[in-house]
């Protein structure tokens, strides 16, 4: 069998995933325990996790795929999995249907845990983590035999600085928006059991053991979309798109890697006195000045775990409250998907703001290719060059702050592709989001930069003046 086991934070996946792999002979894969794997043997793929960390940065989705993909490749022919955690997003949830097609398997069902909200920020209240087999353990309801020290392992445990009460909820509404498209995914597949997971630890494992054998046994009573319906409430929501499409100096720019979003962003923000704010940036400098979201999403990098949206949202919403940006924004790098562009306009909505425009900027993947095959990066402020296209005065120098210039290990043709290959699969349904909601205007992004910046100009004044 090949099941998924799903659900949120503190739902109790991590807890009973040994069990249930022991039980039913299953090699259990979670996507935080394979980045940590590969970290700590410094595999290639680890080792570019590693970097893209060192540098203040995001591990890229497609990253951590190809790192499931790579584990998938170590399953025998009779080997069935267990994915804890994993899909997390409907990007994910068709990769892995494709993945598994290719060694002729399919998910046998996809068993969501289903735990009332106030159930989840009450077990998170009391949680403890091994910080060397990242076993769970609570203070109430499954206490290790001598306090903070692991019964497993004898490592220490400890709390995690995120599971307080108003960290909880906000990375419930986050998992609620991206989680609705997985779930709609799996009921139309007609894979997804729902289990209740409120209650003893007992009682719970009973209930996913019967889960699993109904699936082994094709007996499994799969979802509706009637009984999936409450699952997502309070996800995506209903977009009154009448209060985000009236004119104001609030835009999006969109566009894929090497497209030019950053050199655009940084023109437009000066011609038009607009806060360039760039995701990237913003996720370094919390990280750099050890803000409070900083240290948090460092804790998660320490461990070796991927940033939760809810984290990094919670830095976009920070900065758009900022008096610099009261007047108009432009944002560079988020939204990134679907579920994002939802948090987005509900930070818009709770600062009184709009959404003026979104800003496509359209390059075709092979012009890509050839630009990032030359690009250069400053070690020091993160500013893009090209050897070709946009070279710096003196070789190998950054014009801006004189720091040295240095070519990403990732910027060849095959990783590019990937990366592209991900680019499109999650941000077209928000580019077709955008244009449907009369908020999107595509330039074409190919050429020299003063022709893109024009283009990019007159996109942007005719949003401002709409």
């Amino acid at each position: 069998m090949n099941i998924a086991l799903i659900g949120a934070s503190g739902s109790g996946k991590g807890t009973h995933l040994a069990t249930l792999a022991a039980r039913f002979g299953l090699r259990g894969v979670s996507t935080g325990g394979v980045l940590r794997e590969n970290l700590k043997t410094r595999s290639p793929l680890g080792d570019r996790a590693r970097r893209y960390m060192e540098q203040g940065e995001l591990v890229p989705d497609e990253l951590v795929d190809a790192m499931i993909e790579e584990w998938c490749g170590t399953l025998a022919p009779g080997d069935g999995a267990l994915f804890d955690g994993f899909p997390r997003t409907a990007y994910q949830a068709h990769f892995l249907d494709t993945l598994l097609a290719r060694t002729g398997r399919v998910l046998d069902a996809v068993v969501f845990l289903h735990v009332n909200d106030d159930e989840i920020v009450r077990r998170l209240a009391g949680r403890w983590i091994c910080t060397g087999c990242q076993a769970i353990w609570h203070a109430q309801s499954k206490a290790p035999q001598r306090a903070k020290v692991c019964d497993r392992c004898g490592g220490e445990l400890y709390r995690r600085p995120d599971d307080s009460t108003s960290i909880v909820e906000a990375r419930l509404q986050a998992f609620r928006r991206t989680n609705a498209a997985v779930i709609d995914h799996y009921v139309s597949a007609k894979r997804l059991v729902i289990v209740d997971g409120d209650g003893a630890a007992d009682d719970v494992e009973r209930r996913l053991v019967a889960a699993i054998e109904g699936a082994r046994d094709r007996s499994a009573p799969f979802a509706t979309r009637d009984d999936a319906a409450p699952l997502a409430a309070g996800g995506a929501g209903a977009m009154a798109w009448e209060k985000f499409i009236q004119p104001s100096a609030n835009i999006v720019l969109l566009g894929g890697p090497g497209s030019g979003k950053g050199t655009q962003a940084q023109e437009l923000s000066k011609r038009f006195k607009l806060a360039h704010i760039a995701s990237g940036d913003l996720f370094r400098d919390n990280l750099q000045r050890a803000t409070e979201l900083g240290q948090l999403a460092r804790t998660y990098m320490n461990r070796g775990e991927l940033v939760p949206d809810d984290v990094t949202e919670a830095m976009i919403e920070e900065r758009l409250a900022r008096p610099d940006a009261r007047d108009g924004f432009i944002l560079d790098g988020f939204p990134r998907t679907l579920p994002q562009a939802h948090a987005l306009a509900d930070m818009l909505g709770r600062l009184r703001q709009r959404l003026a425009g979104v800003l496509y900027i359209n390059v075709a993947d092979d012009a890509i290719v050839r630009r990032l095959s030359g690009r250069l990066i400053c070690r020091t402020c993160q500013a893009p060059w090209h050897s070709v296209f946009n070279p710096p005065r003196d070789a190998g120098r950054c014009d801006h702050c004189g720091g040295d210039l240095y070519q990403r290990d990732d910027d060849n043709e095959k990783t590019v592709r990937a990366r592209l290959a991900t680019f499109h699969a999650q941000t077209e349904p928000l580019i077709a989001f955008y244009r449907g909601a009369g908020l999107l205007r595509e330039i074409d992004g190919e050429g020299d930069v003063a022709a893109v910046s024009t283009r990019s100009i007159a996109a942007v004044r005719a949003i401002t003046q709409a």
